[in-house]
């Protein structure tokens, strides 16, 4: 039977501290993580469908491994040594997440690793959305005590570009029946990549001082929305290698959350995109800002931008990255 035919393949894992997830073969996808609140009931955190199939529809991107490069590449195009690659164009005329068909649209092989982790791994041929190499991916997602770790990595056979990240939306309440304005956020960023009325960066790197990106001190997500559209921006993260890079704090119940990584940039995308009419897990309707997405990843078109943190990946090289979100509750 072909992946395309069979139902998806759902993965339970369990944790030492009461942390329950589930994990689906398509798109690599985090469908289900519960965490427990203050008195110790479990909850979902993480915005999501109660039907494996249902991720075979179009969706926001809930929950997957977006790549071969998550975020936008301004045109579509990019160079690599003097030769140009173009790319599928599915965000006007720009890449968004590896284009039409990208990391999140496809079953990953996959094979639990006892009770509490998972690997998928999922080959992109050459050419793949205009992608050269063949590039071999591997992600694990392992429950350790109170937090949930996603290990990414992969090699090429040709030079081309990389970033894979999580696409998780975050409500530590409720898993998205409310919005997370209220929500308390911190990100460790002196500087994020402003962008034009497209989202593309401009390519300049901004202090965030003085402006509604400004998270260095936990503060309300809705306490300085920039505009109507809430955020949908980059933060250039301090320092490097595996780093605190945020922290979310739920409104009520006594969840918090710490992320940490070693990728240089750290998406925050507050759930425009919902309006209310959606129905996602229990047949829930998600509002506007019903949901948060930390993304941490390489920046969005570091290929066209020589001043950002570069996203290449040579022969003989590994792209190799982990993620942890760390849970608290009290």
């Amino acid at each position: 039977m072909s992946a395309a035919a069979r139902a998806p393949r759902t993965f339970a894992l369990r944790s030492s501290a009461g942390l329950e997830a589930t994990i689906l073969d398509h798109g690599a996808t985090l469908m289900r993580l519960r965490v427990p609140d203050a008195a110790g009931r479990l909850g979902d955190v993480v915005l999501g469908f109660d039907d494996p199939l249902a991720y075979r529809g179009p969706h926001p991107h809930l929950g997957c491994i977006v790549g071969r490069y998550a975020n936008r590449i301004a045109g579509a195009r990019f160079e690599v040594d003097g030769r140009s690659f173009a790319l599928t164009a599915n965000d006007g005329p720009h890449t968004l997440h590896g284009g039409a068909r990208g990391f999140d649209k496809v079953a990953w092989p996959a094979e639990a690793i006892g009770d509490a982790a998972v690997e998928l791994r999922h080959r992109s041929p050459d050419g793949d959305e205009g992608f050269p190499g063949n590039l071999d991916a591997r992600v694990v997602y392992r429950l350790d005590g109170a937090a949930l770790r996603i290990e990414c990595r992969a090699t090429s056979d040709a030079p081309t570009v990389v970033s894979l990240a999580s696409h998780a939306y975050w409500n530590l309440d409720d898993g998205g029946t409310t919005p997370i304005l209220d929500h308390r956020l911190a990100i460790a960023a002196l500087r994020y990549t402003p962008v034009d009325a497209q989202r593309i960066p401009t390519g300049a790197l901004e202090a965030v001082a003085g402006t509604p990106f400004d998270f260095r001190s936990p503060r309300r997500i809705g306490e300085r929305m920039p505009d109507a559209g809430g955020y949908d921006h980059n933060f250039a993260l301090d320092g490097d290698g595996a780093r605190p890079a945020a922290r979310l704090e739920a409104a009520r119940g006594g969840r918090a959350m710490t992320v940490a990584t070693t990728l240089p940039g750290l998406q925050l995308y507050t759930g425009s995109c919902f309006d209310g009419a959606q129905r996602f897990r229990g047949g829930a309707a998600t509002p506007r800002f019903g949901a948060v997405a930390l993304e941490a990843q390489h920046f969005p078109n570091a290929p066209n931008e020589p001043r950002f943190p570069s996203a290449l990946l040579r022969p003989g090289s590994v792209y190799d990255h982990t993620t942890v979100y760390a849970f608290e509750w009290h």
